[in-house]
């Protein structure tokens, strides 16, 4: 599984791409951050972080998208910046019909360090140690974005298999029911041809009539 994370922010946006499957090593594909200038009008701002992250997943061609979760802050403007940096690679996940995810930073945390309070030092050296970097990801943003995509590939892989189990454990119930079905079929209707026998009767009992119709459309008739 390939993963391109995404630490929305409209003055650093990072990004970074994983590969690999939960149990086993992760390996680093790319890492960086979109900036943009605050002198910027938004609409430009928003345009530039949209043009560079279609670049990212036109290169890199990732499985799924992963997404820092908003959670309430003291500065508004910072919220509002980083909810409409966050909407950009949301949409481009639905355009390309991508798998997309939403991870809170206590999550991602809690993932990758096993500590959902850890501090963003202690969630870089985890994402260093994961991935065999030699080097810090700078600024912070891109490891973080490195988390995500790292928090989403062990959490997304152990839900995926969870979904199939349960699917397939569905599948063989359904399949049972039917086998079962089938199988009662024959003995509704031989069971009614003897009670017919048994009362003496000549022509087909309505009974019997019904569980032979009923057979044929099964494609159980004898």
């Amino acid at each position: 599984m390939r993963v391109l994370g995404v630490d929305p922010g409209l003055t650093r946006c990072g990004v970074g791409v994983v590969e690999g499957v939960s149990g086993r090593p992760l390996r680093l594909v790319a890492v960086g951050v979109i900036r943009t200038p605050s002198s910027e009008p938004l609409h430009q701002r928003l345009l530039t972080i949209q043009t560079e992250l279609e670049d990212w997943l036109h290169h890199h061609d990732p499985d799924a998208i992963a997404v820092e979760r908003m959670f309430a802050r003291g500065d508004v403007s910072t919220i509002m910046g980083t909810a409409q940096a966050s909407a950009i690679p949301m949409l481009a996940a639905a355009r390309r019909g991508l798998p997309l995810a939403l991870h809170t930073p206590s999550e991602v945390k809690a993932a990758v360090t096993g500590n959902g309070r850890a501090d963003k030092a202690q969630v870089t050296s985890m994402v260093m140690r994961v991935l065999g970097l030699d080097e810090r990801p700078t600024p912070a943003d891109a490891a973080d974005a490195l988390a995500l995509a790292i928090c989403h590939v062990w959490r997304g892989g152990a839900a995926s298999r969870l979904a199939g189990a349960v699917t397939d454990n569905r599948t063989a119930e359904a399949l049972d029911a039917a086998r079962r079905r089938q199988q009662a079929a024959p003995n509704r209707w031989q069971q009614a041809v003897a009670e017919h026998r048994a009362q003496g009767g000549g022509s087909a009992h309505p009974a019997v009539a019904a569980a032979r119709r009923q057979a044929v459309r099964r494609g159980t008739s004898s």
